[in-house]
């Protein structure tokens, strides 16, 4: 009995011993130029990982609401092997699934997935920038998990920034202390130092550094459409991936420095204290400060270093980096009743709706959004709903850079359906993920397209971390082939290769440019609504 006894216990010491290593993994160091670290090498896949490597000092104390510094030398080893903290914020999105220890004003870190052995080298590499409306979001999310396409032979990163108030707060005492006389934008900062740490660093973790492309969802494709148009960033870029978004109005645009200026100093002002007793508060106080307010973060601002101008600006001025560029949208971004604000989808009230939107220019809309039968005005209100949350900006990034740029420009529409959840006590979320059921809840309609921030998990080749759905022979074929497009992107500046439906780029003179529709039978069609755009582009801009 004492035999098995200490057998057991030996068993189970044995046990939690390779668990805390990591189960099938050993240590491996890498040399940065900060100093060494420390992660696990799987020896059932043969990718390297390093979590939570920091690549700016912790911004926190004086380095609150600064620009990022670089990170300090360090002596010794510094263990990467768990995820760091993610940025502050609430529960914003409640379907958002972290993986990240806490949460915490010392957040910039990142995580990086190599396939690289000792014999090979000038690996491409891959820069995720995670979603959540630069209010959330965090880059140890299952969905951006990076060992599926370090199995493509890619290195991918993930990276964290600031959010919220931490991340975007402008205010005149802030720009008058900063070198370049403007404040905001730290989030963005942040995310332009990653990719310089990137570049210097890269090369040790078996990367290429002069193969560098940024990839993004919502909020994160956003920020890879600042990144191209920023100074500080479009010069360590090879090319760009952009999913459902850019800073084109009407979607978090930049405003101007005085603009963003008096939005801060009015929020401070509000809290009833000074800047200067605001900006000493505990992490704690900002947080529940800032959350009483209600206030959806605050602006990207044009603040005459990371943002000089604009994005039509930049890119009309052919100033933006010049790179090949992949992007696209959902097929059904957001409900239509977005649009249709509760009333029914009837004709009545469907008209009613786009005479308020658009009183001199209703009968055009209603051309462009037609509305024969109840389903056609569901999907004619989902469409207006979907470009005017997201869709329109994107294409208008497209649009500029294919009109400025000799490079490529790679276009999808990505329409697969969702399968149903396992769990019907769980609902989609809007960021893509899942949550609870209300207990007064009423009953989800029936999808007519792919909803916003869905298509993550395909395009990265994470279907089996995300449990929550059904997934089919059909979801792992759209993965595979979803996937398959954005390694060869990212490898070569090309989604193509033979043994994919042929991908076309964009002509800069048609006006219907291809378009590939990603579904279980991807194709590249001409694009049959870009009427739409047109029309909202002479809207926003009269």
């Amino acid at each position: 009995m004492r035999s098995i006894f200490l057998f057991a216990t030996l068993m189970l010491f044995i046990h939690m011993k390779a668990t805390a290593q990591g189960k099938n993994a050993f240590p491996t160091q890498v040399h940065t130029k900060n100093g060494i670290v420390e992660g696990l090498y799987d020896t059932h896949t043969g990718i390297q990982t390093y979590f939570g490597v920091p690549f700016a000092k912790p911004p926190v104390g004086d380095l609150r609401w600064k620009a990022p510094q670089p990170i300090d030398n360090w002596k010794g080893i510094k263990e990467t092997k768990a995820f760091g903290p993610r940025p502050m914020q609430a529960l914003v999105f409640g379907d958002m699934a972290s993986r990240s220890d806490g949460v915490s004003e010392d957040c910039l870190y990142l995580n990086i997935w190599t396939p690289a052995t000792r014999n090979n080298k000038n690996l491409p590499v891959l820069v995720y920038f995670y979603g959540g409306g630069f209010v959330a979001g965090d880059a140890s999310e299952y969905r951006y998990d990076g060992e599926s396409m370090a199995k493509k032979g890619i290195i991918a990163i993930t990276v964290n920034y600031r959010l919220n108030i931490f991340g975007f707060l402008a205010h005149p005492e802030l720009s008058a202390e900063a070198p370049y006389k403007g404040s905001g934008n730290y989030g963005l900062l942040d995310q332009a130092l990653a990719l310089q740490w990137v570049k210097d660093n890269v090369a040790a973790f078996g990367g290429d550094p002069n193969k560098i492309t940024i990839a993004g969802e919502s909020a994160g494709s956003i920020s890879v459409s600042y990144q191209m148009a920023s100074p500080l960033s479009k010069g360590l870029l090879a090319g760009a991936i952009g999913e459902s978004g850019a800073g084109i109005h009407p979607t978090l645009a930049p405003v101007p420095l005085a603009e963003a200026e008096k939005i801060g100093a009015e929020f401070v002002k509000n809290t009833g204290y000074t800047f200067a007793e605001f900006r000493k508060l505990p992490t704690r106080d900002i947080y529940e400060l800032y959350n009483e307010s209600r206030r959806f973060g605050f602006p990207v601002v044009v603040d005459g270093y990371f943002l000089t101008r604009t994005l039509p600006e930049v890119f009309e001025a052919g100033e933006q980096a010049q790179v090949p560029l992949l992007l696209g949208w959902n097929s059904a971004e957001i409900p239509g009743m977005a649009f249709m604000q509760g009333q029914p989808y009837t004709k009545e009230a469907y008209l009613n709706k786009v005479k308020e939107a658009y009183p001199a220019d209703y009968e055009e809309v209603l051309q462009l959004y037609p509305y024969g039968t109840t389903k056609e005005i569901e999907l004619s209100a989902t469409a207006l709903a979907s470009d005017r949350f997201i869709a329109y900006s994107t294409w208008k990034w497209f649009d500029l850079h294919l009109k400025h740029s000799q490079q490529p420009v790679y276009r999808y529409l990505y329409s697969k359906l969702r399968p149903p959840l396992k769990d019907q006590n769980l609902v989609s979320g809007f960021a893509g993920g899942t949550m609870e059921r209300g207990e007064e809840a009423p009953p989800m309609p029936e999808p007519v397209g792919a909803p916003h921030a869905c298509e993550i998990e395909y395009c990265m080749g994470n279907l089996h971390l995300v449990d929550d759905y059904a997934w089919t022979k059909d979801d792992y074929t759209v993965s595979a082939t979803m996937q398959e497009y954005f390694a060869n992107f990212i490898k070569t500046g090309n989604p193509n290769h033979s043994t994919l439906p042929e991908w076309k780029t964009a002509d800069a003179t048609s006006t219907s440019p291809a378009v590939m529709i990603i579904d279980v039978e991807s194709k590249t069609i001409a694009a049959p609504h870009d009427a739409r755009y047109h029309f909202l582009d002479k809207d926003y801009n009269p």
